[in-house]
């Protein structure tokens, strides 16, 4: 694909089976960008985030049975949880390493055989990365079922469930926001099923030309797609290369 790859944003809340998704869109022949895997790398043995973040947090930094330091999750969040002031500092670190992945990411997509590139970032819309996006969409499934799914994880508890529900928009506006819904509560066969006749429609019409500029450039996102398009069929429900 010449020039700027198509470029997809994927979101969806906890437990709405957004991993899922994703596997479906490298299947159909999307390289996908999934930012918390990216996370991960950076504070890992070797990550760039691992010196810069072990200064201004020591007491997360943690060494493997080979010596080598990381960043231990659990401990920044529970400093973060209780230090909120610290989080322009965090953000000032890992931002701009994760948009050189993401600049990576788009620079492979353009030279392979991929139909574009997807963004799987949590939270899109509260970031105003929806508005860097061409085509917006997200995945969604039924309360009871999300609810079951989330339950399930080990240490998840009620108290926990609820308050990562606290901390993300509300799942009836992210699918008015969204160009595309995809619902993973009727089964991986019909989840794929529309992933695939959703994600080839809004692609034909993308590439007549239909788009728009984008008003707002958040700060996981460069500047280098400054045009996104916005078909608007809100919360429609349809029923990678590496």
């Amino acid at each position: 694909m010449a020039g700027y790859p198509l470029l997809i944003g994927l979101t969806g809340s906890i437990g709405m089976g957004k991993s899922t998704a994703a596997r479906f869109m490298a299947r159909e022949g999307w390289r996908v960008f999934d930012e918390d895997q990216a996370v991960h790398r950076l504070m890992a043995p070797g990550g760039q985030a691992v010196a810069p973040l072990a200064a201004l947090f020591p007491a997360a930094l943690t060494k493997n049975d080979q010596g080598l330091g990381f960043i231990n999750r659990a401990v920044l969040r529970a400093h973060i949880a209780e230090n909120p002031e610290d989080i322009p500092q965090l953000e000032s670190i890992l931002h701009p390493l994760v948009r050189q992945d993401q600049h990576r990411a788009r620079a492979l997509a353009s030279k392979g055989r991929c139909k574009g590139l997807v963004l799987d970032i949590p939270l899109l819309f509260e970031t105003n990365g929806d508005q860097r996006c061409d085509i917006v969409v997200v995945v969604t499934a039924p309360a009871q079922v999300q609810r079951s799914r989330v339950l399930r994880r080990t240490g998840m508890t009620d108290q926990a469930f609820g308050t990562l529900m606290a901390k993300q928009m509300p799942d009836r506006e992210k699918r008015r926001r969204a160009d595309l819904v995809i619902n993973t509560g009727l089964g991986h066969r019909r989840a794929r099923q529309q992933v695939r006749r959703g994600l080839a429609e809004l692609t034909q019409a993308s590439q007549r030309g239909h788009r728009r500029r984008a008003t707002f450039h958040p700060p996981l996102f460069g500047p280098e797609n400054p045009r996104r398009w916005t078909p608007k069929r809100q919360a429609r429900q349809y029923g990678g290369c590496r």
